[in-house]
């Protein structure tokens, strides 16, 4: 992809997380890595529904900012540490989404093999200890997680999803505020009930010899 069809990318799914509601105000923060192995990112305090080109931002992999009038977003340091820790990643979406940050919040992961098709998608959302937004703590709490896991809770603070290309990041983020959804009505009717190991086992060979395909 090119510099500007990835750009028409970042805005298109700017634009989605804010109408589904995955994002308030100015909250939230998007970016993509480009040809030349620069990240290109949403900059701070603005809305993603009113993101254009002329807003986007340009930096280095270390975090130097090349192109763009606005400032970096100040969630910068835990997109860049993701994508320093893995190569394949080429996008990655921090949202704030209502029940998903609830859980983060309360501080409970959400649980593993509840739906299959989350089982066979995501795997476990696991939740990163509590750090303070922009800082280097924030980024180093995904390290447990980076390399196996492709969706964080974030305790006390929001979502992180990351994946090979944009769309494929925003869809798990929706996908993990769905999860977390269906979670909270399961658990008000009596609670989620786990599959069992055997059902676990069969949904991960399909993982691999059908939805992989």
């Amino acid at each position: 992809m090119t510099r500007e069809s990835i750009a028409e990318e970042l805005i298109a799914v700017a634009h989605r997380v804010d109408e589904k509601g995955l994002v308030a105000a100015t909250d939230g923060n998007i970016s993509a890595r480009l040809p030349n192995g620069n990240i290109l990112a949403t900059p701070t305090s603005l809305n993603k529904g009113f993101l254009k080109s002329d807003d986007l931002i340009e930096m280095t992999l270390d975090g130097m900012q090349l192109s763009g009038t606005r400032r970096p977003s100040t969630e910068m340091k835990m997109h860049l540490f993701i994508y320093q820790q893995r190569a394949d990643v080429n996008a990655v979406v921090h949202c704030h989404p209502l029940y998903a940050t609830g859980f983060a919040a309360a501080g409970i992961a959400l649980k593993p093999n509840i739906f299959p098709e989350v089982v066979v998608t995501l795997g476990e959302i696991p939740l990163a200890t509590y750090a303070a937004p922009s800082t280097d703590e924030l980024a180093h709490s995904l390290l447990p997680f980076i390399a196996a896991y492709r969706a964080v809770l974030l305790a006390n603070h929001g979502v992180v999803t990351y994946a090979s290309n944009l769309w494929e990041a925003c869809f798990m983020m929706e996908k993990v505020e769905q999860t977390a959804h269906m979670l909270f009505v399961a658990e008000t009717l009596g609670g989620a009930r786990q599959l069992n190991a055997e059902q676990v086992a069969h949904l991960k060979v399909l993982a691999r010899t059908v939805y992989q395909q």
